[in-house]
C-alpha cells in the first residue's frame, strides 16, 4: 500500500483552519517564532483536538507527519 503525504494547506484544512495561503502566512506570523522548548503539539494556540491530532500524527508516523514537521519548521 502506497503511503500518501499531505501538504501544509491540507494540514490546515484537517485542523479546521483556513487553507488559503494568506491565512496560513498570517497564522505563522501571529504564532511564530515558537520557543524551541515547546513541542508543536503543546503550543498554547491549539485546541485540545488539534493538539491530539498533531501529537498522534507524529507518534504514529502517519501520512500527516511530513506536513506536521514542515509546519513545525515554519513556526520556528
Amino acid at each position: 500500500m502506497e503511503q500518501s503525504f499531505h501538504a501544509v494547506p491540507e494540514l490546515f484544512a484537517q485542523l479546521g483552519l483556513s487553507d488559503r495561503k494568506q491565512d496560513i502566512d498570517a497564522f505563522i506570523q501571529a504564532h511564530g517564532p515558537l520557543s524551541p522548548e515547546i513541542a508543536l503539539a503543546d503550543a498554547p494556540f491549539w485546541t485540545p483536538a488539534q493538539s491530539t491530532f498533531l501529537r498522534e500524527a507524529l507518534a504514529q508516523d502517519a501520512d500527516w507527519a511530513e506536513a506536521v514537521d514542515h509546519l513545525d519548521a515554519l513556526l520556528r
